[in-house]
């Protein structure tokens, strides 16, 4: 581990002598290259979809997990919107001349040498190798075992092109100790690594928290509340919540929890219920809410739950005080919403919400770093420091000072 770490160290000083005309080349490369090379890719996602059928894996995972040439296609795609961003690198932030003359200027830099641990989407792969590539970065990716052929085939195109253009295969790499001691020696090697990057279950998230002695950017659970004011458009909100939850349900920003407001609930939750009966969604309400129209009974544990499937809890709330507090309680810091024509209401929400992405009538589904406007995502960010919401490439960078100076001396 310690090796392979020190070769990952020594190829950052390479790639951060490539302009970015460079590396928007050599991405575009590769996004040709995926494409040219998908029949190998479908190959191995089909034997991970057999194994992952054999093991039990949930649809929502299943859906995570596999890849046609549709979806590859996409994968390209993103690697070339990545190669048309702005460069990340050298961007000055900031500047100034002091009363003595000095003049100082902000500069973005690379990280360095980025970890990122994921689960079962093997698009990340290349998101996130593209992504960091282009921030200077080298990547070193640990993908979900459900994933593990694919993501071996994708990082083989994306390293062959590195090769074959004269630069270190060490700039992309899987790791090769994807066990979970192997994750417990990556996240402790401080020496090597920069910066760790978990997304996925709680599990992984709390298991590197605790461990790692290595910075950390935690990607944890959406637990996305939507909450319908009693000022709200009815036609509307059943719109706006019925594509966060269903839209796609096994994703992080899809809604978890509807709150509605109990001045409304006699006339919107009907209108609800048919919605989301229609789309296949089981609900789970609480008692208010299953005194107006029929569900099963949600627990206090539902409230916690992140499903991540076409589940949804439901809540009658008095007022935008206990939506609020509802959300306070139960809410990871992710993306929650309000759907409501009350302007004050709305300001309160956006306000008193602490959580990575606030909206007003829009479904939460919209967190994600191409929806943004950022070109690819390396997760959605539940820190407050160094990055939050969706992490796109210059969340990637960090900053040094560069001061020029005439002789000046302190005295």
């Amino acid at each position: 581990m310690q090796k392979y770490l020190q070769e990952a160290k020594e190829a950052s000083s390479v790639l951060a002598t490539l302009s970015g005309e460079v590396k928007n080349r050599m991405l575009r490369r590769i996004a040709d290259k995926l494409v040219e090379r998908s029949g190998e890719i479908i190959a191995q996602n089909r034997l991970d979809m057999e194994a992952g059928e054999k093991a039990g894996l949930s649809s929502a995972l299943m859906d995570r997990l596999f890849l046609d040439e549709k979806r590859i296609e996409g994968m390209a795609e993103a690697v070339r919107e990545i190669a048309a961003l702005k460069e990340p690198v050298g961007r000055v932030l900031d500047g100034w001349v002091t009363d003595n003359g000095l003049r100082i200027e902000k500069v973005s830099i690379p990280i360095g040498v980025v970890g990122i641990i994921y689960e079962s989407r093997p698009n990340v792969t290349s998101d996130a190798a593209a992504l960091c590539f282009k921030s200077g970065n080298v990547a070193i990716l640990k993908g979900g075992k459900e994933a593990k052929r694919s993501n071996e085939a994708i990082a083989a195109v994306i390293r062959d092109v590195l090769e074959a253009e004269g630069l270190p295969r060490a700039l992309v790499s899987l790791l090769p100790d994807a066990s979970r001691e192997g994750v417990a020696k990556l996240i402790r090697m401080d020496r090597y690594v920069d910066l760790i990057i978990p997304r996925g279950g709680e599990a992984l998230i709390r298991f590197v928290n605790e461990n790692a002695t290595v910075p950390v950017v935690k990607h944890d659970k959406g637990l996305c509340h939507t909450y319908i004011h009693e000022k709200a458009d009815l036609e509307e909100a059943v719109a706006i919540a019925l594509n966060a939850k269903c839209q796609r349900p096994g994703v992080c920003n899809a809604m978890e929890t509807l709150l509605v407001d109990r001045a409304i609930a006699a006339e919107a939750l009907p209108k609800l219920k048919e919605a989301f009966d229609a789309a296949g969604t089981e609900l789970r309400g609480d008692e208010k809410a299953r005194a107006v129209v029929p569900m099963e009974e949600a627990t206090e544990e539902d409230f916690d739950t992140e499903y991540l499937a076409n589940i949804l809890s439901v809540k009658v709330v008095e007022n935008l005080d206990e939506a609020i507090a509802h959300i306070r309680r139960h809410g990871s810091g992710h993306s929650e919403a309000i759907l409501t024509d009350d302007h004050k209401a709305a300001e309160r929400f956006l306000d008193e919400v602490d959580a990575a992405c606030v909206y007003v009538n829009a479904s939460t589904r919209f967190t994600d770093g191409g929806a943004f406007g950022f070109g690819a995502e390396v997760g959605i960010s539940t820190n407050k420091l160094h990055a939050r919401g969706p992490m796109g490439i210059n969340d990637l960078t960090t900053y040094k000072y560069k001061i020029f100076g005439k002789g000046q001396i302190r005295r």
